[in-house]
Protein backbone atom coordinates (compact mmCIF):
# COMPACT_ATOMS: atom_id res chain seq x y z
CA UNK A 1 0.00 0.00 0.00
CA UNK A 2 1.26 3.41 -0.72
CA UNK A 3 2.78 5.41 1.97
CA UNK A 4 0.78 8.63 1.41
CA UNK A 5 -2.63 5.78 1.62
CA UNK A 6 -1.39 4.88 4.64
CA UNK A 7 -1.01 8.15 5.81
CA UNK A 8 -4.34 9.31 5.16
CA UNK A 9 -5.97 6.47 6.50
CA UNK A 10 -4.31 7.34 10.16
CA UNK A 11 -5.28 11.10 9.67
CA UNK A 12 -8.82 10.00 9.10
CA UNK A 13 -8.84 7.24 11.73
CA UNK A 14 -7.72 9.96 14.15
CA UNK A 15 -10.57 12.81 13.03
CA UNK A 16 -12.94 10.12 13.92
CA UNK A 17 -11.82 9.29 17.09
CA UNK A 18 -12.02 12.91 18.11
CA UNK A 19 -15.06 13.29 17.13
CA UNK A 20 -16.19 10.77 18.87
CA UNK A 21 -14.83 11.59 21.80
CA UNK A 22 -16.37 15.26 21.41
CA UNK A 23 -19.33 13.96 21.19
CA UNK A 24 -18.60 11.42 24.44
CA UNK A 25 -17.54 14.64 26.59
CA UNK A 26 -21.10 17.04 25.43
CA UNK A 27 -22.99 14.15 26.27
CA UNK A 28 -20.81 13.56 29.64
CA UNK A 29 -21.45 17.10 29.95
CA UNK A 30 -25.37 16.76 29.62
CA UNK A 31 -25.83 14.26 31.63
CA UNK A 32 -23.77 16.24 34.54
CA UNK A 33 -25.81 18.97 34.48
CA UNK A 34 -29.23 16.77 34.48
CA UNK A 35 -27.79 15.49 37.34
CA UNK A 36 -27.38 18.73 39.20
CA UNK A 37 -30.38 19.48 38.69
CA UNK A 38 -32.49 17.05 39.60
CA UNK A 39 -30.08 16.98 42.60
CA UNK A 40 -30.81 20.49 43.84
CA UNK A 41 -34.78 19.84 42.77
CA UNK A 42 -34.53 16.77 45.60
CA UNK A 43 -32.81 19.08 47.93
CA UNK A 44 -36.23 21.41 47.74
CA UNK A 45 -38.80 20.74 50.68
CA UNK A 46 -41.98 21.92 48.53
CA UNK A 47 -41.07 19.94 45.76
CA UNK A 48 -41.41 16.17 45.06
CA UNK A 49 -38.77 15.38 42.58
CA UNK A 50 -40.14 11.89 41.32
CA UNK A 51 -42.82 13.95 39.85
CA UNK A 52 -40.21 16.58 37.90
CA UNK A 53 -38.86 15.09 34.56
CA UNK A 54 -35.42 16.80 33.59
CA UNK A 55 -33.66 16.37 30.32
CA UNK A 56 -30.79 18.96 29.01
CA UNK A 57 -29.55 19.49 25.68
CA UNK A 58 -26.00 21.63 25.41
CA UNK A 59 -26.99 24.03 28.45
CA UNK A 60 -30.79 24.46 27.67
CA UNK A 61 -32.36 22.53 30.49
CA UNK A 62 -36.24 21.26 29.90
CA UNK A 63 -38.43 20.60 32.84
CA UNK A 64 -41.84 18.71 32.47
CA UNK A 65 -43.96 16.62 34.72
CA UNK A 66 -46.67 17.36 37.07
CA UNK A 67 -46.43 19.93 40.65
CA UNK A 68 -49.26 20.49 42.45
CA UNK A 69 -49.49 23.98 42.27
CA UNK A 70 -48.61 26.79 40.81
CA UNK A 71 -45.53 27.88 43.33
CA UNK A 72 -44.16 24.47 42.80
CA UNK A 73 -43.84 25.26 39.44
CA UNK A 74 -42.44 28.58 40.14
CA UNK A 75 -40.04 27.21 42.57
CA UNK A 76 -38.63 24.54 40.22
CA UNK A 77 -37.88 27.29 37.87
CA UNK A 78 -36.08 29.64 39.85
CA UNK A 79 -33.58 26.92 41.47
CA UNK A 80 -32.65 25.62 38.17
CA UNK A 81 -32.11 29.44 37.42
CA UNK A 82 -28.80 29.08 40.31
CA UNK A 83 -27.14 26.17 38.71
CA UNK A 84 -23.99 26.72 36.88
CA UNK A 85 -24.22 25.75 33.40
CA UNK A 86 -27.78 26.80 32.65
CA UNK A 87 -28.21 28.56 29.49
CA UNK A 88 -32.01 29.09 29.21
CA UNK A 89 -34.73 26.93 30.76
CA UNK A 90 -37.87 25.33 28.96
CA UNK A 91 -41.07 25.22 31.86
CA UNK A 92 -43.18 22.52 30.33
CA UNK A 93 -44.49 21.35 33.91
CA UNK A 94 -48.38 21.64 34.64
CA UNK A 95 -50.19 22.38 37.27
CA UNK A 96 -52.67 19.19 38.06
CA UNK A 97 -54.94 20.00 41.33
CA UNK A 98 -56.07 17.67 43.47
CA UNK A 99 -59.78 17.73 44.14
CA UNK A 100 -59.27 19.50 47.52
CA UNK A 101 -57.42 22.40 46.06
CA UNK A 102 -59.81 23.10 42.94
CA UNK A 103 -61.57 26.19 42.85
CA UNK A 104 -64.08 27.39 40.02
CA UNK A 105 -63.02 30.80 38.32
CA UNK A 106 -65.23 33.14 40.59
CA UNK A 107 -63.73 31.86 43.62
CA UNK A 108 -59.78 32.02 42.07
CA UNK A 109 -60.60 35.16 40.69
CA UNK A 110 -61.95 37.04 44.25
CA UNK A 111 -58.76 35.41 45.82
CA UNK A 112 -56.71 36.97 43.07
CA UNK A 113 -58.13 40.76 43.85
CA UNK A 114 -58.01 40.20 47.99
CA UNK A 115 -54.57 39.21 47.24
CA UNK A 116 -53.49 42.37 45.28
CA UNK A 117 -55.45 44.60 47.55
CA UNK A 118 -52.86 43.26 50.23
CA UNK A 119 -50.23 44.64 48.21
CA UNK A 120 -49.83 48.58 49.04
CA UNK A 121 -47.05 49.01 46.33
CA UNK A 122 -49.33 47.57 43.50
CA UNK A 123 -52.43 50.27 42.61
CA UNK A 124 -54.73 47.19 41.50
CA UNK A 125 -57.31 49.48 40.81
CA UNK A 126 -55.57 49.64 37.27
CA UNK A 127 -55.30 45.84 36.76
CA UNK A 128 -57.99 44.02 35.54
CA UNK A 129 -58.25 40.23 36.24
CA UNK A 130 -59.53 37.32 34.20
CA UNK A 131 -59.50 33.70 35.17
CA UNK A 132 -60.10 30.94 32.77
CA UNK A 133 -59.86 27.47 33.68
CA UNK A 134 -57.86 28.15 36.71
CA UNK A 135 -55.41 30.60 34.19
CA UNK A 136 -55.22 33.82 35.38
CA UNK A 137 -54.72 36.88 33.17
CA UNK A 138 -53.72 40.00 34.17
CA UNK A 139 -53.85 43.04 32.52
CA UNK A 140 -53.08 46.82 32.80
CA UNK A 141 -50.64 49.61 33.32
CA UNK A 142 -47.79 49.70 35.77
CA UNK A 143 -45.09 52.08 36.61
CA UNK A 144 -42.46 49.97 37.47
CA UNK A 145 -41.60 46.76 37.13
CA UNK A 146 -41.01 45.64 40.78
CA UNK A 147 -44.94 45.84 40.77
CA UNK A 148 -45.69 43.26 38.27
CA UNK A 149 -43.09 40.71 40.11
CA UNK A 150 -45.18 41.76 43.28
CA UNK A 151 -48.87 41.08 41.81
CA UNK A 152 -47.14 37.37 40.40
CA UNK A 153 -45.83 37.11 43.84
CA UNK A 154 -48.86 37.57 45.34
CA UNK A 155 -50.78 35.08 43.12
CA UNK A 156 -48.60 32.25 42.92
CA UNK A 157 -49.28 30.51 46.53
CA UNK A 158 -53.05 30.44 45.96
CA UNK A 159 -54.82 27.86 45.68
CA UNK A 160 -56.55 26.42 42.28
CA UNK A 161 -54.12 28.59 40.66
CA UNK A 162 -52.66 26.71 37.30
CA UNK A 163 -51.07 29.71 35.92
CA UNK A 164 -50.60 33.67 35.49
CA UNK A 165 -50.83 35.00 31.86
CA UNK A 166 -48.86 38.37 32.48
CA UNK A 167 -50.01 41.09 30.02
CA UNK A 168 -49.30 43.66 32.18
CA UNK A 169 -47.30 47.00 30.54
CA UNK A 170 -44.91 49.09 32.03
CA UNK A 171 -45.26 53.13 31.74
CA UNK A 172 -42.63 54.73 33.72
CA UNK A 173 -44.50 57.73 35.28
CA UNK A 174 -41.00 59.87 35.63
CA UNK A 175 -40.24 61.49 32.27
CA UNK A 176 -36.90 61.00 33.03
CA UNK A 177 -34.91 60.56 29.73
CA UNK A 178 -32.66 57.24 29.90
CA UNK A 179 -29.05 57.89 29.60
CA UNK A 180 -26.59 54.38 29.41
CA UNK A 181 -23.97 55.97 32.04
CA UNK A 182 -26.09 56.05 34.43
CA UNK A 183 -27.42 52.32 33.78
CA UNK A 184 -23.88 51.52 33.82
CA UNK A 185 -23.01 52.24 37.02
CA UNK A 186 -25.67 50.68 38.29
CA UNK A 187 -24.56 47.56 36.67
CA UNK A 188 -21.03 48.15 37.72
CA UNK A 189 -22.32 48.18 41.69
CA UNK A 190 -23.81 44.78 41.46
CA UNK A 191 -20.35 42.29 42.59
CA UNK A 192 -21.88 39.35 40.83
CA UNK A 193 -21.66 40.89 37.13
CA UNK A 194 -18.57 41.71 35.08
CA UNK A 195 -19.59 44.90 33.32
CA UNK A 196 -16.76 44.55 31.15
CA UNK A 197 -18.30 41.20 29.67
CA UNK A 198 -21.93 43.24 28.91
CA UNK A 199 -23.37 46.48 26.98
CA UNK A 200 -26.03 48.67 27.37
CA UNK A 201 -27.71 50.81 24.38
CA UNK A 202 -30.53 52.78 25.45
CA UNK A 203 -33.10 53.99 22.49
CA UNK A 204 -35.92 56.25 23.86
CA UNK A 205 -37.85 54.46 26.73
CA UNK A 206 -35.98 51.04 26.00
CA UNK A 207 -32.97 49.57 27.42
CA UNK A 208 -30.68 47.06 25.27
CA UNK A 209 -28.66 44.57 26.72
CA UNK A 210 -26.08 42.49 25.31
CA UNK A 211 -22.89 40.67 25.83
CA UNK A 212 -21.98 37.20 27.63
CA UNK A 213 -22.12 36.38 31.41
CA UNK A 214 -21.58 32.51 32.84
CA UNK A 215 -25.13 31.92 34.27
CA UNK A 216 -28.45 32.26 33.67
CA UNK A 217 -28.63 34.03 37.33
CA UNK A 218 -26.76 37.07 36.10
CA UNK A 219 -28.39 37.52 33.05
CA UNK A 220 -31.64 37.93 34.91
CA UNK A 221 -29.90 40.14 37.60
CA UNK A 222 -28.65 42.18 34.52
CA UNK A 223 -32.22 42.87 33.49
CA UNK A 224 -33.65 43.05 36.87
CA UNK A 225 -31.27 46.20 37.52
CA UNK A 226 -32.07 47.46 34.04
CA UNK A 227 -35.48 47.82 34.77
CA UNK A 228 -35.01 49.84 38.08
CA UNK A 229 -33.69 52.57 36.03
CA UNK A 230 -36.42 55.83 36.46
CA UNK A 231 -38.18 56.31 33.37
CA UNK A 232 -38.13 52.97 32.02
CA UNK A 233 -40.58 51.37 29.65
CA UNK A 234 -38.88 48.08 28.32
CA UNK A 235 -35.94 46.15 28.49
CA UNK A 236 -34.74 43.87 25.84
CA UNK A 237 -32.05 41.28 27.36
CA UNK A 238 -29.95 40.27 24.55
CA UNK A 239 -27.23 38.49 26.98
CA UNK A 240 -26.13 35.27 26.04
CA UNK A 241 -25.32 32.70 28.52
CA UNK A 242 -21.99 30.77 27.91
CA UNK A 243 -20.39 28.90 30.69
CA UNK A 244 -16.49 27.69 30.97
Amino acid sequence: MDIEIIILIKISISMLTIENNNENLMKKSNDVLRKEVMEAIKWEPVLESNKIEVSVQEGIVTLAGTVDNYNQKKEAEHIVKDISGVKTIIDDVRVDLSVSTIRNDKEIARAVIKALDGKWVIPNHRLKVTVEDGWVTLEGILHWNFQRKTADDAIRYLEGVRGVVDKIMIEAEIENELEKKIVEKALKRSWILDIGNIKVRVDGKTIFLSGIVSSLFQKEEAERIAWNTAGVWQVDNEIYVEFD
